[in-house]
């Protein structure tokens, strides 16, 4: 998965974590949207959507299937255009923006933003986990959404080892 993601970046600017990631992924934006902004999609590779109001200002809640201890995280939709820009507001992860780019015939270029205030410790969590989740998005795009009853954080620890290792 790394040659379609590569590894996320990170920068602390006033007062919050700013983590980039950019995704190059072989499937249409149609279907890369329909992954990253439905309550449909985003169960097969990061949360259930239990409300997604999708219009700017709309309610949203997120519900994490890894058995996150608190896995049910509110806020409102701050960016919306469809086939876009999809950006959540959350509380604990913050700001979670994704901006879709048609690449090629059948491709997508996905620029993705994380913005939170939070410990050296958290940025850490949450580069390991983003990556982590964009695996998942990747093959959930491939037709193989994420069974949630196999995670484990095994993988999560390898790649948060590596973003320590990364410095």
């Amino acid at each position: 998965m790394t040659e379609l993601l590569g590894y996320g970046t990170s920068a602390f600017q006033d007062g919050a974590w700013l983590l980039h990631y950019e995704l190059h992924l072989p499937h249409p934006v149609e279907e890369v949207w329909a992954a990253v902004a439905t309550p449909e999609g985003l169960p097969g590779w990061l949360a259930a959507a239990d409300v997604l109001e999708p219009r700017l200002g709309g309610a949203v809640t997120l519900r994490w299937l890894n058995n996150e201890a608190d896995g049910v995280h509110s806020g409102t939709v701050t960016a919306w255009d469809v086939d876009r820009v999809a950006e959540y507001t959350v509380d604990l992860h913050g700001r979670i923006r994704f901006h879709l780019e048609p690449e090629g015939p059948d491709g997508t270029a996905v620029r993705f933003t994380n913005g939170f205030p939070g410990s050296e410790s958290m940025r850490l969590d949450c580069l390991a986990g983003w990556h982590n989740h964009f695996e998942f998005l990747a093959d959930a795009l491939d037709g193989r959404p994420k069974d949630w009853s196999s995670w484990s954080p095994e993988h999560w620890r390898k790649l948060r080892d590596a973003y320590v290792n990364r410095r």
